[in-house]
């Protein structure tokens, strides 16, 4: 039986007996993990190392995640949304190919989960957490970093729940939740949200179910789930990797990136990911742009003579956050960076101009997909439909004001989404990043990810009360960001952030890298019930 089958009731109602239990105010008790997990931890280098003695094959590999997957996630984090019934046959293809000495590539035999908004010309389906596109057709292709992930010799293990339509349908959702997938929880603290859209990506990968994982983001769904759960995730340049056969929220700020337990394991990630594709126009530059190894540029002596902009904008939110990112700030210093205090005078001035445009080119983006993929729901009329036919499992706790909204915009001709799209590019780019950077001659901009987060409530959703998140900037202007375990609140990871120029993937890596290599700060979670 697939998980999807066994997790039907979820279409219903995303309470689980732990949120039923909490609702009714019992004790929880986390899921009992019999053993320690072998591969807990485990790097992608690590796992290379194991296939190249002989101490483990890639199907002993994925046969280990998967059992892991059916032993743990339904008992805690609720992260995947259907495993790969063909993951063990192409591990005994790719055992094969080892043995008769060929090796593609350091993916090679290595597991990886992708997010249900990424397309798989396979057996499992691709629907954005909605029941809207549960029946329809396979995509006729694989997303062009699948068949880059396929090439290079990795192991698709599952898709991995998120925020429905990446957390674009309400502004009043619960991050995480999806009517296909349900209620995807925090690992650090099970009745704590994972953040999203990603949410199913980072909850897996920080629950070692999977070697590596890839999540996408428009603002802040890569970074906010990675900082959320301890883990490192890389949002690049867009168009530094093909957004084709994904689907998409904003051309202008979509991007599929790593979200892995290490800087080198997304250094490795990204360097297989970075390539042209007719598909996606946005990529032309990648000839010139991306580097061929991103590993080369890993170094723990990083930060020696590094310049980095501290944005002060995003401190004094929390107390708490501030007394670990002011430790951050401390061992970069000792660490031989030079830091500089910076401000964006554009912060606050560009918020609406980015949601006028994630309306507009939702609309636009998202029809033009699911004419591509053949689905019965041509328009977001269509979905809209759907959606109130099918209320009681795809709105039980919140709407879809978001989708009616985007349902109401014209073309991208218009004047009102020309001038919206120039003002968000100019403030976060030649008036906000390139701006500072230029002016202070820095390397990159450092600030908190994250503050601790918030408790999963079906009824109010997210909370963002005194929330502290930077990821705006490089979002908006389309720039890279990478996030990096810094420390905790109690059991609740909290990440730091560098952000800088575009295509400055390698700069933020061998940054990020150093800081990683001297704090160590990333821990396993330990599936407590609840926060104490």
């Amino acid at each position: 039986m697939s998980l999807f089958d066994r997790r039907k009731f979820l279409e219903v109602t995303a309470l689980t007996a732990a949120g039923i239990a909490m609702s009714k105010g019992k004790e929880i008790s986390a899921a009992p993990i019999q053993k320690k997990f072998e591969l807990e931890e485990t790097t992608v280098a690590e796992l290379q190392a194991a296939m190249r003695k002989g101490a483990m094959s890639a199907r002993d590999i994925t046969k280990k995640y998967l059992e892991r997957i059916e032993d743990v996630d339904d008992k805690t984090v609720n992260s995947i949304i259907e495993t790969n019934p063909d993951a063990l046959e192409i591990a005994e293809r790719l055992d094969k190919e080892r043995k008769s000495g060929r090796i593609r590539s350091p993916l090679h035999g290595i597991p990886v989960v992708l997010k249900d908004n990424i397309d798989t010309a396979d057996r499992m389906k691709t629907t954005a957490g909605s029941l809207a596109l549960l029946d329809a057709p396979t995509p006729q292709r694989d997303a062009f970093l699948v068949e880059q992930l396929r090439n290079a010799g990795a192991v698709i293990l599952a898709k991995t729940n998120l925020s429905e339509w990446a957390n674009f349908r309400s502004s009043n959702s619960t991050s995480g939740w999806s009517g296909r997938g349900g209620q995807t929880r925090n690992p650090y603290s099970l009745d704590r949200n994972p953040c999203g859209s990603s949410s199913g990506t980072g909850a897996a990968i920080a629950a070692n179910l999977s070697a590596i994982g890839i999540g996408t983001e428009t603002d802040g769904s890569i970074v906010c789930p990675s900082s959320i759960c301890g883990l490192v995730g890389l949002k690049p340049t867009v168009g530094l990797i093909s957004r084709s056969g994904i689907i998409p929220i904003s051309h202008s700020q979509d991007t599929a990136g790593p979200m892995t337990r290490t800087v080198s394991d997304a250094a490795i990630l990204l360097s297989v990911l970075t390539a042209t594709d007719a598909r996606d126009s946005a990529t032309a530059q990648n000839g010139t742009k991306a580097q061929k190894n991103y590993e080369t540029f890993l170094r723990k002596d990083g930060l020696k003579n590094a310049r980095i902009g501290v944005a002060r904008d995003y401190w004094d939110k929390r107390d708490e956050v501030d007394r670990v990112t002011d430790a951050a700030l401390d061992t970069m210093k000792q660490a031989g960076a030079t830091l500089v205090d910076v401000k964006f005078p554009t912060l606050g001035k560009f918020g609406d101009a980015e949601y006028e445009v994630l309306l507009y080119e939702f609309k636009t983006d998202l029809e033009k997909y699911l004419v591509e993929r053949g689905s019965p729901y041509k328009n977001l009329a269509d979905l809209i439909k759907f959606n109130e036919d099918n209320a009681a499992r795809e709105m039980p706790y919140f709407e879809q004001e978001i989708f009616e909204q985007a349902a109401k915009k014209g073309a991208l001709t218009s004047r009102e989404y020309v001038l919206a799209a120039k003002k968000a590019r100019t403030l976060t780019r030649e008036q906000g990043i390139d701006a500072v950077m230029n002016k202070n001659n820095l390397d990159a901009i450092v600030a908190p990810s994250n503050a601790p987060t918030w408790m999963i409530d079906l009824v109010n959703g997210d909370c963002g009360s005194n929330y502290v998140s930077s990821s705006s900037l490089a979002a908006v202007s389309g720039y890279p960001s990478i996030t990096v375990p810094a420390g905790f609140v109690k059991e609740l990871p909290l990440g730091i952030s560098f952000f800088g120029r575009a295509y400055s993937e390698h700069v933020l890596l061998r940054i990020a890298y150093a800081f990683e290599q001297a704090t160590n700060a990333r821990r396993a979670p330990k599936f407590l019930p609840t926060f104490s």
